[in-house]
């Protein structure tokens, strides 16, 4: 398969290595942003004056406040940010997961690709290799992702297989087996709303 670089749909996932699954913190902006109708630049300053995400900078703080309101600004959907605003944690922590599929493609790619492939087939083993063997690939065929330093992609598969501990796919990060998972109807609806059926594989939806 022919390689590309200038239209790469992974330019800026080396990013990932940073800011993680924010969980706390995203759910922290949609609030500011649902019940007190803030503009980013007043959500910035209120959690920087607050320090609500209890860094150890301003700079971090205002910083990882900016992925936040991007990733929700990035949905593009008011609902959703109200799901992970005040739903339940389960409910929001998939909002979020969708909301970080959105973001990065990489992230996208391997819980469409790898964790719904296994969905679907109903193969529940997991380890190590399925990331290696992904990487592998899209190394292969993309040159931004080859160009990524061996440190920059084992922090990324760091970062992947938190985001399946958070979202209770997986049990720890040594774990051997997928737990089954089940889409919430808020979650759900929005994802078909989006016109994004084929990420409900990632949530172990097939109907």
């Amino acid at each position: 398969m022919a390689k590309f670089r200038f239209d790469s749909p992974y330019n800026g996932n080396g990013g990932l290595t940073r800011e993680q699954f924010l969980f706390y913190e995203t759910k922290t902006v949609a609030r500011l942003m649902v019940d007190e109708q803030l503009s980013d630049d007043e959500i910035i300053e209120r959690v920087a004056d607050e320090n609500l995400f209890q860094f150890p900078t301003e700079r971090m703080v205002k910083n990882i406040t900016r992925v936040c309101l991007k990733r929700l600004h990035n949905l593009d959907d008011m609902i959703l940010v109200n799901v992970i605003a005040h739903s339940p944690m389960e409910v929001a922590k998939q909002a979020c997961l969708y909301a970080m599929m959105k973001q990065y493609r990489i992230v996208w790619d391997y819980m469409i690709t790898v964790i719904g492939a296994k969905f679907r087939e109903q193969d529940f083993a997991y380890g190590r290799m399925d990331l290696n063997v992904f990487f592998m690939r899209i190394q292969e065929q993309d040159d931004e992702v080859a160009s990524w330093s061996d440190s920059t992609i084992n922090k990324i598969k760091q970062v992947l297989n938190k985001i399946l501990v958070e979202n209770e796919y997986i049990d720890s990060p040594r774990a051997t087996k997928l737990n089954p998972v089940l889409i919430s109807t808020e979650v759900e609806n929005a994802i078909r709303a989006n016109n994004d059926e084929i990420a409900l594989a990632a949530f172990n939806c097939f109907i």
